[in-house]
């Protein structure tokens, strides 16, 4: 007879309370965060968000637990909120995004992935046989969205300034003509800045004679400056699209990661379902929603206002304008799509790209001229650009 050895019981290790729990708040240590976030913030290029942003004056409200809870434009029973901000905001981003008086509706967000979630799900849920179009330049997050929400999709080839390949989108539609096309159009791709032509996408559906059709505008970054420019190309509700993304932390500078998810008030009504329990209809994505992003937005638009927002814009296009003649100057290749406060140059050194927070991708890098590129800054840039491309570490 077999005797198999014993299992000894596996005793549990007990681990020592966590220090954190322990010692109190360590004073020593938020002192030194802030000192290096004011220092990485004089070289800070890369990434699309406005550090001359101060919105101190609303740190009363921190003291209290708010929650903006379902449908902004509902009461709920849960009286903590800001909604009264936050209706104020999407009114006032319907204007910017031209949408029919009483034609839109919209909600705070917690930035663009989840604008961009929200219009490929209403999407969805009108076209549920319908075939998403995105190009290869299209935010990483895209993909991850279709994933989540099983949504079939083909990846367009893109063109060499960041716009979609448009006979790509005719031929994929043409082939796939048995299903809706969900068309996600980037109104300044993340790299490059390059809007994707709405004139050229809808000439396309109604040469294929497509009775449905679905249109999604990711203008996380570059729809803000447009609502506030004279000569903008189509790009928003007056040109057709049915909902549309905009990041509120970067042109304005939103200390907490925030945004817009704007969308025909009639695809809305589709999919709202009453929630006893808070008293407004479920319409958003995430229920619970933050009460402080919609007071900064409020904040801000306030604060600057019409005129302010139109000499912000025009003046960190010019900066950004400066910024590639610099560059050219000195004989690098540096350009920039118009419209954008993007600009474009060749790849430098790993060492330059930790320095000034730059965003690069493969062969190329980019700066992105927000508020607080100065000229100033600007010129201490293209200094240790040329410096850095001219060293044994560049890339010249």
């Amino acid at each position: 007879m077999d005797h198999k050895p014993a299992v000894q019981p596996q005793l549990s290790v007990v681990r020592d309370c966590p220090v954190m729990l322990t010692a109190g708040i360590d004073y020593v240590a938020l002192a030194e965060k802030i000192a290096q976030i004011e220092k990485a913030s004089q070289s800070f290029l890369g990434y699309p968000t406005n550090l001359d942003f101060d919105c101190s004056e609303l740190a009363p409200f921190l003291r209290y637990v708010l929650n903006n809870v379902g449908d902004p434009f509902q009461t709920s029973h849960a009286v903590l909120n800001t909604l009264e901000f936050e209706r104020e905001v999407i009114d006032t981003f319907a204007w910017m995004t031209g949408a029919e008086e009483g034609q839109s509706w919209g909600y705070v967000t917690s930035g663009g992935t989840e604008g961009n979630m929200y219009g490929l799900y209403l999407a969805r849920e009108l076209h549920p046989d319908g075939m998403v179009y995105f190009s290869e330049h299209t935010h990483y997050s895209v993909p991850k969205i279709l994933r989540l929400q099983h949504t079939p999709s083909i990846m367009l080839k893109g063109q060499a300034n960041g716009e979609m390949d448009y006979d790509d989108l005719r031929e994929s539609i043409t082939i796939n003509r048995h299903r809706p096309p969900i068309i996600f159009a980037n109104i300044g791709t993340t790299m490059t800045g390059a809007i994707d032509d709405l004139d050229k996408i809808q000439a396309i559906l109604a040469d294929r004679a497509i009775p449905q059709s679905y249109i999604h505008a990711d203008a996380a970054l570059h729809g803000f400056g447009l609502a506030f420019m004279d000569n903008a190309p189509s790009w928003n509700f007056a040109a057709g699209i049915d909902s549309l993304s905009i990041s509120g932390h970067k042109w304005l500078g939103s200390p907490v990661p925030c945004g817009i998810a704007m969308a025909r008030r009639r695809h809305v009504e589709r999919i709202a379902r009453a929630v006893e329990y808070v008293g407004v209809n479920d319409t958003t994505i995430t229920g619970s929603r933050s009460p402080l992003a919609p007071l900064i937005l409020w904040y801000g638009l306030r604060k600057y206002g019409d005129k302010g927002l139109r000499a912000m814009v025009a003046t960190c296009i010019n900066v950004a304008q400066y910024a590639v003649e610099q560059l050219q100057e000195r004989g690098f290749n540096a350009w920039r799509n118009p419209h954008s406060p993007i600009v474009v140059f060749p790849r430098p050194s790993d060492q330059l790209i930790r320095q000034w927070s730059l965003a690069p991708s493969g062969d190329i890098a980019h700066i992105v001229c927000l508020g607080h590129a100065t000229q100033d800054k600007i010129d201490r840039f293209v200094s240790d650009y040329y410096a850095d491309r001219r060293s044994p570490s560049g890339s010249a």
